[in-house]
């Protein structure tokens, strides 16, 4: 007898192929059985009128502290992910010393938005090696997750703080490749950093990684390219604006040097920077006569963000708002009355130089959304626009005294401005682009204030009952085989015989998301955004049911993925 049997259902396979009716035979968590199954199964699902497809691979995440004290990955595991990477941006809680796990700390709040306290209580902090971090979580995940080893976690370890800003000596540097050496031994999935300007401690000094130097990053990437299953994945200023000369070519040596794809996050389309996504993907041409392969990530869905002139958020990362947004909240309520600091700021959000930050100064398609003065109830849920208008006033001005009203608190959400055919017929263009994966949640990071974790129901109820930009077959194989085949991920993201039982089983008439919404549920009450999915009848990782009806089962069969284990090479040919 078969564990589970899915009976007479539409099955997506994740190759792009046409959807095909029939069953699905699952034993000891891997599909044994395709087409017309006759043997029976201890659970049995009717699947008609329902289509199946392989469990969504989620590859840039920030998972790596929630898993302790959420292993079911929510609300990604609402929407049918049933694998996540974590490890990026070159963040990651692991190697440690028992002194820096404060120090650790205190960067994931600042950088990924992770709320102090739950890092502080929901965490805890019983390992020093990346093997011993795996091994904390092995056996108590409801997702498949594997981790790449991040670069800022390497150089606190050998360089400590006293040397923070300095470029390590070929001592230190031999000494952080042994680090990584045995990391990836361990099984981390491959190596990441970040170099960007907008990354920064939660002592506001640039993180570590920012001054590391070209031999510095390559003596990694030749390191890894030592291990069998390993990727990279790196972030630079030019993520943001647009990549300089310097940029492309560190990048492409990267990958070179390691002879692994090297992935980055995110890819913008929007109507106004056509010229710099050309720019961006040209950096994978580059690699490519270089003997690298460099590949962008970009997400399929519009993210749903908030914005706050009080807790960090990309308004503080407005070029020249830092020292006004960075003061303490009296002395900065005190600048931004200031006429003069007003127009400075609103000039210097609409310049040139504002880059890829300019379309936050579109004052006017805020709403104001959640407020705590009695003067401002009045506003919630109404755009800047209209209430500036209403009382003949400058927009900025009047977000500016709403906001100052409600002691920097109040809760904006910005209306994208992107919507017309013609953004997202470029949006298609670029899914397509073999330059490109669609991918950057950030799940995980940003807790309060974004919410990427839905882009899986949101993509497939856009496909089948919304745009329907592409066939739902394409956007399957975009968000499962295509993020497989770049990690080497064996035998997941596709629907075959002998392949793993990560599976989503929807209702192609109502799979959506729910809109985001604040709720406390982190350790110490903390706030995140959280949206549930419509349409979802089961989730199945390893065979093994964590999602019924759109409701957790409790159910932990997820594993830690290692590198050589769980992965093959993929290599830059």
């Amino acid at each position: 007898m078969l564990d589970y049997v899915i009976r007479n259902a539409s099955v997506i396979d994740g190759t792009g192929s046409p959807a095909t009716t029939g069953d699905i035979g699952i034993k000891d968590g891997r599909i044994v059985s395709l087409g017309t199954v006759t043997e029976p199964g201890a659970t049995e699902l009717d699947g008609t009128g329902l289509m199946v497809m392989p469990g969504v691979i989620d590859p840039h995440t920030h998972y790596d502290a929630q898993l302790f004290w959420d292993p079911t990955a929510s609300p990604s595991n609402l929407h049918g992910v049933t694998t996540i990477i974590g490890g990026n941006c070159g963040f990651t809680l692991a190697p440690v010393k028992p002194e820096d796990a404060g120090y650790i700390s205190r960067m994931m709040a600042k950088v990924e938005g992770m709320p102090l306290i739950a890092l502080e209580e929901g965490v805890p902090w019983n390992w020093s090696s990346f093997g011993e971090y795996l091994g904390r979580l092995e056996g108590n995940l409801g997702v498949n997750a594997g981790f790449l080893v991040g670069h800022c976690a390497l150089r606190r370890m050998v360089m400590g703080d006293e040397r923070h800003e300095e470029v390590a000596t070929d001592e230190e540097v031999e000494a952080m490749r042994s680090l990584l050496a045995d990391s990836l031994q361990a099984g981390g999935l491959g190596f990441s950093s970040s170099q960007s300007r907008t990354h920064s401690d939660g002592e506001g000094r640039a993180i570590n990684s920012k001054f590391a130097d070209r031999r510095e990053m390559l003596a990694f990437c030749e390191e890894v390219g030592a291990h069998e299953g390993t990727t990279l994945e790196y972030i630079t200023s030019g993520c943001l604006d647009t990549f300089t000369d310097d940029e492309v070519d560190l990048m492409a040596a990267m990958s070179a040097t390691a002879s692994r794809p090297l992935n980055w996050n995110v890819l913008t389309i929007n109507a106004r920077d056509e010229d710099k996504i050309s720019h961006q993907l040209a950096a994978a041409d580059v690699a490519e006569a270089k003997g690298g392969k460099i590949v962008a990530l970009t997400m399929p869905t519009i993210v749903p963000m908030n914005m706050s002139f009080r807790n960090f958020c990309a308004l503080f990362l407005i070029p020249g708002w830092g020292d006004v947004m960075n003061l303490p909240v009296d002395e900065r309520i005190a600048r931004l009355k200031d006429p003069e600091v007003r127009a400075t700021l609103n000039e210097l959000a609409h310049s040139k130089d504002a880059g890829v930050f300019r379309h936050l100064a579109h004052w006017g398609n805020y709403i104001i959304g959640d407020t705590f003065a009695e003067a401002n109830k009045v506003y919630e849920w109404r755009d800047v626009g209209s209430i500036a208008e209403e009382q003949g006033r400058d927009e900025f001005d009047t977000i500016l005294d709403i906001v100052i009203a409600d002691d920097l608190r109040t809760v904006l959400w910005p209306k994208s401005t992107e919507t017309d055919d013609a953004v997202w017929a470029s949006r298609v263009e670029a899914w397509r682009d073999p330059r490109v994966m669609i991918g950057g949640s950030d799940a995980g990071a940003h807790l309060d204030r974004m919410c990427g974790s839905n882009y899986p129901t949101a993509f497939l109820g856009d496909c089948l009952n919304g745009r329907k930009l592409i066939p739902v077959e394409e956007a399957v194989k975009m968000m499962t085989s295509d993020p497989a085949s770049l990690f080497g991920l064996s035998d997941r993201g596709v629907i075959k015989e002998g392949a793993h039982a990560d599976l989503v089983i929807f209702d192609p008439a109502t799979v959506s998301s729910e809109p985001a919404r604040l709720v406390e549920d982190l350790p110490g009450g903390s706030p995140r955004l959280f949206a549930s999915a419509n349409g979802i009848v089961r989730v199945l990782v390893g065979g093994v049911e964590t999602i019924v009806d759109g409701e957790p089962t409790g159910a932990l069969p997820g594993s830690v993925l290692r590198s050589g284990v769980d992965t093959v090479t993929v290599t830059t040919a």
